[in-house]
């Protein structure tokens, strides 16, 4: 890799992987596809497209594919610009159970949704890509390097206002192993939401006790 010191997590031109092209021609599809369904929000684009070459960027470092990276940040926020009534509808018609009220847990639920939804309308791609998908808003005590670092590079891309916890996130990719900058932005981004009042899903309480505990017992 050309990167060095804090900036070894940003992607590079130089770092581009070599598909195939039927690879290019889908990466391609999903990019117009994003375009078009995150049309009314250039923001959340915008986001979805860097998501897709930071996550594609970490696979190259950690060894995960980077065509599923790829499309699988191109695709997690399929379903942000669905309103929070209608996600909430979609969500129970699909099943989704948090165990909790889903207005509880509204924020989670795009992905959730979006992996179910786009499963659908894309056979063609691996059910890993849709995992990932589903697990980039709540993390899981199992995650796969390909849920690792969609999760992570959800929090890190560089259109993200840099924070104290993402600077340390970042400054790990590269340097530390996968589960190791996976840990830093889960908790990183569990303490966030205690820290604004928000409302925790208990599921990221055991999430966190299951990677901790995890953790702990390894170090024994």
């Amino acid at each position: 890799m050309s990167h060095s010191g804090a900036d070894m997590w940003m992607p590079s031109e130089s770092d581009d992987p070599e598909y195939d092209q039927d690879q290019l021609d889908e990466i391609e599809r999903l990019e117009a596809d994003a375009r078009a369904q995150l049309a009314p929000k250039p923001k959340r684009l915008a986001h979805s497209l860097s998501v897709a070459r930071t996550a594609e960027h970490m696979a190259l470092l950690y060894g995960v594919d980077p065509f599923l990276a790829r499309c699988a940040g191109i695709l997690h926020d399929w379903d942000k610009v669905v309103p929070h009534e209608e996600l909430i509808r979609r969500a129970q018609s699909l099943g989704i159970d948090m165990g909790v009220d889903l207005h509880l847990v509204e924020p989670l639920l795009h992905g959730k949704v979006a992996a179910l939804e786009l499963a659908d309308l894309y056979p063609e791609l691996d059910p890993a890509v849709f995992q990932a998908i589903d697990r980039h808003t709540t993390g899981a005590s199992d995650m796969t390097p390909l849920d690792e670092v969609v999760f992570v590079a959800d929090g890190i891309e560089p259109l993200r206002k840099a924070s104290e916890g993402i600077e340390r996130t970042r400054s790990l990719v590269g340097r530390e192993p996968l589960d190791d900058v996976y840990w830093e932005s889960f908790w990183g981004g569990m303490v966030y939401v205690i820290q604004t009042g928000r409302y925790l899903w208990p599921g990221t309480l055991s999430v966190y006790n299951d990677l901790a505990a995890a953790r702990n017992g390894a170090r024994r």
